[in-house]
């Protein structure tokens, strides 16, 4: 090769740098089934991250994300079917189901691919447990959601207490971690009931539980719509004025919509916007983009899961490779999301993050405290 052409070679690289690299991101989430009033609002929190990362240039201002998206239908087979698609197509992350079932049903797959994978919201505990070192969460965790809730029954003097639970799904057994910790706190539990996701007459619980003497002071149920809407009618119906307790599966537009029967209804989520919090700077930007308010956190959720991954990358020195990526996943401390700060690292996956207490009142959010829950109190996960 003459000098010449050298030359011009070299000029021409100079003159034309090489393209920003670029992160594949796939997303096997539920768009449609029973699983969409969760990740669809996720999603719009991932495309508001996106786009603010792409358009400040990308990652460190200069690695874009390119997200690759399925629905997975709410249905496991399906995730695990669509995990090897994205696997197939190179991504570098794999963004998972808001539940544990279906996202675990992609272990085989991330696992064998040595890709990291991040469930949008599923907060049971035992999902890094049992989906081992490239299986992430994004969400408190179930147990801690109990105690956060157990404490503050017990606190407002609340000595008795019901839990209603379905042990088709980990997440709806949540009500069992409530029930450990207001046991240990000196609480007594009065009994418990299950139910199957999609029933719909739960006449049969309501009546056995207004015929409790005494009543319980408190009843705890992770149950989510649409079945949560029909057990709190039918509590209500039979005379059951037990004060509600429930989880983060219920904050959403639908039980704020439920008037009457809904006031004093308290639950725990993932954050609340209070006067100056990152939460309420994504509120503002969330409803600029889309013209409307957010209903609910799990649009916060979405971007925050996206902060997570700019993070890794930065903590990574760039690099896209998944093996890199998840090593720095795992070792993230304090990354600051909408929500609250966040923190992989000595969690084995389940991230310290946040818990919100919310009371319905008036048809809207009343923030009832942020606390965190003493450790010892906090039940070890618990396998279903």
């Amino acid at each position: 090769m003459n000098k010449l052409l050298i030359s011009t070679l070299l000029a021409s690289a100079m003159a034309f740098p090489a393209a920003a690299e670029t992160l594949r991101v796939g997303v096997a989430t539920a768009q449609t089934g029973a699983l969409a009033p969760f990740d669809t609002p996720v999603i719009d929190g991932i495309h508001i991250a996106v786009d603010e990362i792409n358009q400040a240039g990308g990652i460190d201002g200069k690695i874009k994300i390119e997200l690759l998206e399925k629905d997975v239908r709410s249905d496991a087979a399906q995730t695990s079917i669509a995990t090897q698609e994205l696997v197939d197509e190179g991504v570098s992350v794999i963004v998972l189901p808001c539940d544990a079932d279906p996202a675990l049903a992609a272990i085989g797959v991330v696992t064998e691919a040595q890709i990291p994978a991040i469930s949008t919201c599923a907060s049971s505990p035992t999902l890094p447990q049992i989906g081992g070192d490239y299986m992430f969460a994004n969400f408190p965790g179930d147990n801690v959601q109990a105690t956060v809730s157990a404490k503050w029954a017990y606190d407002e003097g609340h000595r008795s207490a019901y839990i209603i639970y379905s042990p088709d799904t980990q997440y709806t057994t949540m009500p069992l971690y409530f029930a450990e910790v207001f046991e240990k706190l000196g609480g007594k539990m009065l009994g418990e009931d299950t139910h199957t996701i999609g029933q719909q007459d739960f006449s049969a619980i309501a009546t056995r539980i207004a015929a409790l003497d005494p009543q319980p002071d408190v009843i705890m149920t992770s149950t989510y719509e649409p079945d949560f809407p029909s057990m709190l009618k039918a509590l209500r119906a039979a005379g059951v004025e037990s004060q509600m307790i429930g989880s983060d599966g219920i904050d959403s537009p639908t039980t704020f919509s439920l008037g009457a029967v809904a006031e004093g209804l308290v639950f725990t989520t993932a954050g609340h916007p209070t006067e100056g919090s990152p939460l309420e700077a994504f509120n503002k930007k969330f409803e600029e983009v889309n013209g409307k308010a957010p209903e609910t956190v799990f649009n916060a959720v979405g971007y925050d899961l996206i902060k997570v991954i700019e993070a890794a990358v930065i903590a990574a020195d760039g690099s896209t490779d998944a093996q890199t990526l998840r090593d720095a996943i795992a070792n993230l401390e304090n990354v600051q999301g909408a929500t609250s700060m966040i923190t992989y690292k000595g969690t084995d996956g389940m991230p310290l993050r946040e818990v919100s207490l919310i009371r319905v009142k008036d048809g809207g959010r009343e923030l009832i405290g942020q606390p965190t829950p003493d450790a010892a109190l906090i039940p070890e996960p618990r396998v279903q």
